[in-house]
């Protein structure tokens, strides 16, 4: 047995009044440059996937919001060269601020039947009917 030693990421399918969920471009240069994705990021050390992701959605959007308007939707699992990500994708739908790029190149409101159309990470792809099918 190889050791697993897994990459935790948490994600947000921020969805508005008319059930569009939002999706931010990554900046070019980094890993999966250009591509499409769920605004998240990283777990650290000693936090709670809830409390990394407000913090991402802080760091990364510009707004503000609180664990109990974060529903668990489903997860991904992905092998990631030596690591495995797992990735957690929650619900949100209640949030202070007005989505902002800030690390993104763009953000796009979409349907999630819009979204196959998109270049996105591998770990996002079978998140799309899991959302279609929720909202």
């Amino acid at each position: 047995m190889h050791s697993f030693s897994p990459l935790l990421v948490v994600a947000a399918a921020l969805i508005d009044a008319d059930g569009r969920v939002l999706l931010q471009k990554r900046p070019p240069g980094g890993s999966m440059a250009d591509l499409w994705e769920f605004p998240g990021g990283k777990v650290e050390t000693g936090e709670t996937p809830e409390a990394a992701l407000i913090r991402e959605l802080e760091e990364e959007l510009g707004i503000r919001t609180h664990a109990s308007c974060l529903a668990p939707a489903t997860f991904a699992s992905e092998a990631l060269g030596e690591r495995h990500l797992l990735l957690l994708l929650y619900v949100c739908r209640k949030w202070e601020g007005v989505p902002d790029a800030r690390h993104a190149t763009a953000l796009k409101w979409m349907r999630p039947a819009q979204m196959y159309a998109l270049d996105m990470p591998p770990a996002d792809l079978p998140l799309i009917g899991i959302l279609e099918a929720l909202l």
